[in-house]
C-alpha cells in the first residue's frame, strides 16, 4: 500500500513544539527505533532560513507546491494578527479540492477557517482564541468544548497537548488501533485522551457592584450551593421579579439561571476533586447536587469526563 505524504507548514515566528508534534507524531522524527508511518515534508511559503519564536533558525527547502501532492496538510498553529495571504489560501484550497485532507492545530485553524473549506460546519480551536475566531470568521461554528473536530475532510484541534492527541485520532483512523497504541507508548502518552476542553476552562470571578442586581444574584448563589432554593427565592433576593430576573440574567449571562447555577456546582466538584480527599458522595453533597449518581450524570454531560476520571487527571500533587 502507498504510504501516505503528509505536507507541514512552517511559517516565520512558528513555535517549534507546535511543528514538531505532526513531525514526530507522522514521520517518527527524533524518535529512536520508531518508524513514521507516514512521509512528512515541511514546506514554507517562503523557503530559505526561517526565524522561529524560540529564538533560532530553521531551514526550509520546500515550498507551497509540497501541498499540491500531499495527501494530509497541516497547519501548526498561527500567530495572531498575521493574516494568511492569498496564495497560502489558494494552496490550501487547491489541495482540499484535489481530496486532500486539511489539518488546522490549534490556531492553525485561522488558515482553515479564512480558506473557506468549513464554512458553515464545527471548527475547534484553543478555547482563549474561540471567541476571536467567531468575530474574525463568523461564516464557521466554533467549537471550545472538544479535543478536536474531524470532518472527515477537514480537521482541527484545540490548544498545543490536544494537536498531539489529534495526529494520533489520524493515525488511528488510518492505521489502526494498534500502530496508534504503540506510538502513543513510544511518546508517553495516553493512546486515546478522553475529555473536552472544558476541563481546563477556568471559572470566571464575578465582580458586582450595588447597581448589578445579576452580579449580586450570581455571588448570593454561588455562597448557597449546598442549599435548596427555587428560582423566585433566587430573584426576590435581588430584588426582581423572577419575569425580569431570568430575562436580564440571559442577557448578562447568554444561558438561564438554572444552567448557569448548575455549571457552578459542576465547578465546585470540580474544585473538590482536584484539590481534596473527599469521597465523591461527600463532594456530591457539598457541591449541591444531593447524590453521587447526580454528580456523575451532571459533571459527564458538562466536563465528558466521570468525576473520578477527572480526579486522576488534574488531582492536585498526582503524579
Amino acid at each position: 500500500m502507498r504510504r501516505r505524504t503528509v505536507a507541514v507548514l512552517a511559517f516565520p515566528q512558528i513555535s517549534p513544539f507546535h511543528l514538531s508534534v505532526p513531525t514526530l507524531v507522522f514521520g517518527g522524527a527524533g524518535l529512536d527505533g520508531v518508524e513514521g508511518l507516514y512521509d512528512v515534508a515541511v514546506c514554507a511559503e517562503h523557503p530559505g532560513s526561517m526565524p522561529t519564536g524560540a529564538g533560532y533558525a530553521i531551514q526550509v527547502d520546500a515550498g507551497l507546491e509540497t501541498m499540491s501532492v500531499a495527501d494530509l496538510v497541516v497547519i501548526p498553529s498561527w500567530r495572531e494578527g498575521m493574516t494568511p495571504s492569498p496564495a497560502l489560501l489558494d494552496a490550501v484550497t487547491s489541495a482540499h479540492a484535489r481530496g486532500a485532507r486539511v489539518v488546522g492545530l490549534c490556531l492553525g485553524t485561522f488558515v482553515v477557517s479564512a480558506s473557506g473549506i468549513a464554512d458553515g460546519r464545527e471548527v475547534s480551536t484553543h478555547w482563549a482564541a474561540a471567541a476571536r475566531l467567531t468575530s474574525e470568521q463568523p461564516q464557521v461554528e466554533v467549537r471550545d468544548d472538544v479535543l478536536w473536530t474531524d470532518l472527515g475532510d477537514v480537521i482541527t484541534s484545540a490548544g498545543a497537548a490536544a494537536a498531539l492527541d489529534c495526529c494520533l485520532h489520524i493515525v488511528r483512523s488510518d492505521h489502526g488501533a494498534t500502530a496508534a497504541t504503540a506510538l502513543a507508548r513510544a511518546l508517553v502518552l495516553a493512546p486515546h485522551r478522553t475529555g473536552s476542553q472544558a476541563q481546563y476552562i477556568p471559572a470566571p470571578v464575578v465582580a458586582a457592584s450595588a447597581d448589578d442586581p445579576i452580579g449580586r444574584a450570581m455571588i448570593w448563589a454561588r455562597a448557597r450551593l449546598t442549599e435548596v432554593f427555587d428560582l423566585d427565592e433566587w430573584a426576590e433576593a435581588v430584588h426582581l421579579s423572577r419575569r425580569t430576573f431570568t430575562r436580564r440574567f440571559r442577557e448578562r449571562t447568554g444561558t438561564s439561571p438554572q444552567q448557569w447555577l448548575l455549571d457552578q456546582r459542576v465547578d465546585a466538584a470540580r474544585t473538590l476533586l482536584e484539590s481534596s480527599d473527599e469521597s465523591v458522595d461527600r463532594i456530591a453533597e457539598l457541591a449541591g447536587f444531593g447524590s453521587a449518581v447526580s454528580l456523575r450524570l451532571h459533571f459527564r454531560q458538562r466536563l465528558g469526563v466521570s468525576p473520578a476520571a477527572h480526579r486522576s487527571t488534574f488531582r492536585v500533587g498526582a503524579a
